[in-house]
């Protein structure tokens, strides 16, 4: 039997570290855990280009060296990337998991999402983000890092998290997915919903599920990063959805990926 795959993939500003405490129970539940570091983070390249393209690449790559088909976990911004390579290869996607993540309708940047919710500017992280001069890359505070994303963990936590916040090349972190019925849309998917989210407020994730429809949905009421502040509700949202989907061997119907409006 091939290994029951989970590829865990990072938002903005973050990296695989983002999954430290949750490899062990994710390994106990008998999954394969892999973690993904994204190009665009950290140390930059100011000649390489980080766009959509190459994010995806990257991750289609990564399922390229797998056993078996992988279940798909995108925190945050990661979730664009997931979309995306749901929609290049969904024969190797047994579905997806959004964590507070990005399930953005075809053609939508979050900014667009928050413009059409009518929400007051500037939403969540992005009052606190610091650009460079050249516009290239931005950072997040740390302070900024730990009052707006994770507010809800152990306070020794969410220091040590927000200390770990890197550059995140702009090309890298505002993105639009291109997705459509025929391919993303056969590809089952969760949304964890995060109530007390601060940068991506619940009114942002709830009104991406109203748009891209069919997301079976778990709630919980924390922060923007459940893999500190609610990790056994997380861990075993991510694993009763995995083992179903892992186990599915037909594919869904597909289902309609617009916009609602």
């Amino acid at each position: 039997m091939s290994a029951r795959n989970l590829v865990l993939v990072h938002g903005a500003w973050a990296g695989g570290w983002v999954w430290d405490s949750m490899l062990e129970p994710l390994r106990e539940q008998g999954f394969n855990p892999v973690v993904v570091t994204l190009p665009g983070v950290g140390v930059l390249d100011k000649d390489a280009v980080v766009d959509l393209d190459t994010v995806t690449d990257h991750v289609v790559a990564v399922l390229d060296s797998l056993d078996g088909p992988a279940l798909l976990v995108g925190h945050s911004g990661g979730g664009i990337v997931v979309s995306q390579v749901a929609e290049r290869v969904p024969a190797a996607v047994a579905g997806i998991v959004y964590v507070a993540g990005m399930m953005l309708p075809s053609g939508m940047d979050f900014g667009m999402l928050c413009n059409e919710l009518e929400l007051p500017a500037p939403v969540g992280i992005s009052r606190w983000v610091v650009s460079a001069d050249d516009g290239f890359s931005s950072v997040v505070p740390p302070e900024a890092g730990a009052a707006v994303f994770f507010h809800e963990a152990p306070v020794a936590d969410a220091i040590a998290a927000a200390r770990q916040l890197v550059p995140q090349q702009e090309t890298a972190r505002l993105m639009a997915p291109t997705i459509t019925p025929e391919r993303f849309g056969t590809v089952a998917r969760l949304y964890v919903e995060c109530t007390l989210d601060r940068t991506v407020p619940i009114e942002t994730q709830r009104g991406m599920q109203q748009r891209v429809p069919g997301a079976s949905v778990v709630s919980l009421e924390t922060d923007h990063a459940p893999q500190l502040s609610a990790r056994a509700e997380l861990v075993r949202a991510i694993t009763e959805f995995a083992g179903d989907a892992l186990s599915r061997t037909r594919r869904l119907e597909p289902v309609a990926v617009g916009s609602s409006s």
